[in-house]
C-alpha cells in the first residue's frame, strides 16, 4: 500500500482507479462486488461495471458515540454480528447500557434501509463466493470489519476489502480480518476519508437506488437467491 497525499475528484473516479487494482478479479463468475452503503456504493458500482461482475449490497451501521457521532465505537452488520471498539468504549467510558441503546437504534435503521433498499429483492447469495467489499475509505475501519466478520458467517469462500483511501494503522488491522486488502493511499497524517475527495456530498438513498436498479439490471438479478431477504 502506497502512501500520498493525492485526492480523487469524486467517488466515481475513486471507483474507477480503484476498479485497475483489482482488474485480476474481471469476468470471474465466482466473484461479487458488494457495497457498504452509502458512501460505498458509488464507489463499487463503477469496479463491478469495469470489471463486469455483478453488484449488490451489504448492510452494516456505524455504532456512533453519542454526541460524536461520526466517531465509531462499533458497528453491526445483520441480526447477530457486532464489533466493537473497545479502546474508544474504555477511553470514553461509555457503559453497557449507552452501547445497547446505540445498537437498538441502528438496528432499526439497518432494517430501514434493507427494506428500502432491496425492494423486495432477495439478500445476495455469498456461500462460495469470492466478495470484493467496498466502502470510500477507511477511518476507524468499524463498519468494514463488521462486514468482514458477518461475510465469513454467511460462508464466503474469500474476502477482498478495497478501498480507495485510508488510515494506515487500520488498514493494518482490516488486513487481518480480510483475506486480502487494496487499499490505493495510505496517507499521513490521516485526517478523515472527506479530506482525500474533491467531492464527498453524502450519496442519498436516490442515488443508491438508482446505481442498484442500474447494477441489478446489467448482471439480470444473477447477484440473488430465492429466499426472504436478512
Amino acid at each position: 500500500m502506497a502512501s500520498s497525499a493525492l485526492y480523487f475528484a469524486d467517488r466515481a473516479e475513486a471507483g474507477k482507479r480503484l476498479a485497475e487494482a483489482l482488474v485480476g478479479y474481471a469476468g470471474r463468475t465466482d466473484v461479487l462486488v458488494l457495497a457498504l452503503p452509502r458512501g460505498g456504493v458509488p464507489v463499487a458500482y463503477e469496479v463491478a461495471r469495469t470489471l463486469a461482475v455483478p453488484m449488490d449490497l451489504w448492510l452494516v451501521r456505524k455504532l456512533g458515540v453519542p454526541g460524536q457521532e461520526e466517531l465509531a465505537m462499533g458497528a453491526i452488520a445483520g441480526k447477530d454480528t457486532r464489533v466493537l471498539n473497545r479502546d474508544i468504549i474504555n477511553v470514553l467510558n461509555i457503559d453497557k447500557t449507552t452501547i445497547e441503546a446505540v445498537i437498538v437504534k441502528e438496528q432499526a435503521e439497518l432494517e430501514r434501509r434493507n427494506r428500502l433498499y432491496r425492494q423486495g429483492r432477495p439478500s445476495p447469495d455469498i456461500e462460495g463466493k469470492t466478495i470484493i467489499i467496498i466502502d470510500d475509505g477507511l477511518a476507524t475501519g468499524a463498519t468494514m470489519r463488521a462486514a468482514i466478520a458477518s461475510l465469513r458467517q454467511a460462508g464466503a469462500a474469500r474476502i477482498i476489502a478495497a478501498v480507495p483511501v485510508g488510515a494506515a494503522s487500520t488498514c493494518g488491522k482490516v488486513e487481518q480480518d480480510a483475506d486480502e486488502l487494496v487499499c490505493l493511499y495510505t496517507p499521513e497524517p490521516f485526517y478523515g476519508v472527506g479530506q482525500w475527495y474533491d467531492d464527498f456530498s453524502q450519496t442519498s438513498d436516490e442515488s443508491v437506488l438508482a446505481l442498484l436498479e442500474s447494477a441489478v439490471k446489467s448482471q439480470g438479478g444473477a447477484a440473488t437467491k430465492p429466499e426472504k431477504a436478512v
